[in-house]
């Protein structure tokens, strides 16, 4: 039965490598929560692309405009694969689903495993998601010649950071600490960094009851190492935020914990949530997948639609999970972490 009102109709993009072993893990431990999931499979990812050569045909980005969410697991060819070319499913697929839905927030919360240097400690790092070095912006001329130039050029816009800086506000006041801190590189980016101490200065009259603090890139990639409890919300650019959050996977214990949620806030279509850590080739099939991170995504993915209770008793379940657990512990396989997982919920 569904603890909310309504069967949430959910897209499952369970991908290449150990991504549909760890989707699948997840939507089981969903279902044992207790909510009910009208799912549709979407094969999508490095595999279809070497059977059909399509990425994300129009017709498949139409279907997912219409559901309520979206889970993904991983999408990627093997290590060393010629048949993918690179940089083609994350233009063609992962940021395309971040430019046409709207995700402008990418939101990737993090808590210490236990024997981690950040046990004990949680903070949410809020990611600008469409714009920056990612919006694609630059070229390449005289290609091939000892007189190849190569552009890649950073969009910022003030739309697109100030919302974003509002959406970490927001966060930051609805969580106990009330701290919320830019990361940049003001210093060397001075049009860019301009523009987001700017608008992160005057968002923040909105809200005083907020602490802030702004740090330069490398000096957080070391603060973030060394006292990872300094911060609490993080916000930062699009390639910032992308480099910081997999240290910060590093330093809390593994990326095969760090779940992320993809967001379009306004609700004007459908979010995407997903593990952070990438397909895993060399361990797909072998039982060995850490799902945490694909059942913590699905855990936002629930929280997103209004299932509260659900969401926070698979997060109660996952801290009781981890609690006292050493960092080199054997951790038990996909299928029986996940089982582990449905047992502790309470």
């Amino acid at each position: 039965m569904a603890q909310g009102s309504a069967v949430h109709k959910v897209a499952v993009i369970g991908g290449d490598g150990i991504g549909p072993e760890v989707t699948a893990a997840a939507l089981e431990v969903v279902a044992e929560a207790g909510v009910c999931l009208d799912t549709a499979s979407y094969d999508l990812g490095a595999d279809r692309y070497i059977r059909t050569g399509e990425v994300l045909p129009d017709s498949v980005l139409e279907e997912l405009k219409g559901v309520d969410a979206i889970l993904l697991g991983a999408v990627g060819p093997p290590v060393g694969s010629k048949k993918v070319p690179p940089g083609l499913l994350e233009r063609g697929l992962l940021l395309r689903l971040r430019f046409d839905l709207d995700l402008y927030v990418n939101m990737r919360p993090f808590s210490g495993v236990g024997g981690s240097i950040a046990s004990g400690c949680d903070m949410v790092v809020v990611r600008e998601n469409t714009e920056g070095p990612y919006a694609g912006e630059g070229g390449i001329l005289r290609r091939g010649t000892q007189q190849e130039v190569a552009t890649q050029g950073s969009v910022n816009t003030r739309f697109g950071v100030e919302r974003c800086v509002r959406f970490a506000y927001q966060l930051a006041y609805d969580r106990p600490a009330r701290r919320l801190a830019l990361v940049h590189k003001t210093n060397v980016l001075t049009y860019a960094g301009d523009l987001w101490s700017r608008a992160f200065e005057e968002v923040g009259r909105e809200y005083p009851e907020v602490s802030t603090d702004y740090n330069h890139v490398d000096a957080a990639s070391i603060y973030l190492v060394e006292n990872p409890a300094r911060y609490d919300v993080v916000v930062t650019d699009n390639l910032f935020g992308d480099i910081l959050t997999d240290l910060a996977g590093a330093v809390f214990g593994g990326i095969g914990f760090a779940a992320s949620a993809n967001l379009n806030p306004a609700r004007t279509g459908p979010s995407l949530f997903e593990p952070v850590h990438g397909a895993a080739h060399d361990i797909a099939g072998s039982g060995r997948a850490n799902p945490v991170a694909a059942i913590r995504s699905a855990a936002l993915m629930l929280r997103h639609l209004g299932e509260e209770a659900a969401a926070a008793r698979m997060e109660a379940a996952v801290e009781k999970l981890l609690a006292g657990r050493e960092q080199a512990q054997p951790f038990g396989s996909t299928g029986e972490v996940a089982k582990s997982v449905c047992h502790l919920l309470a």
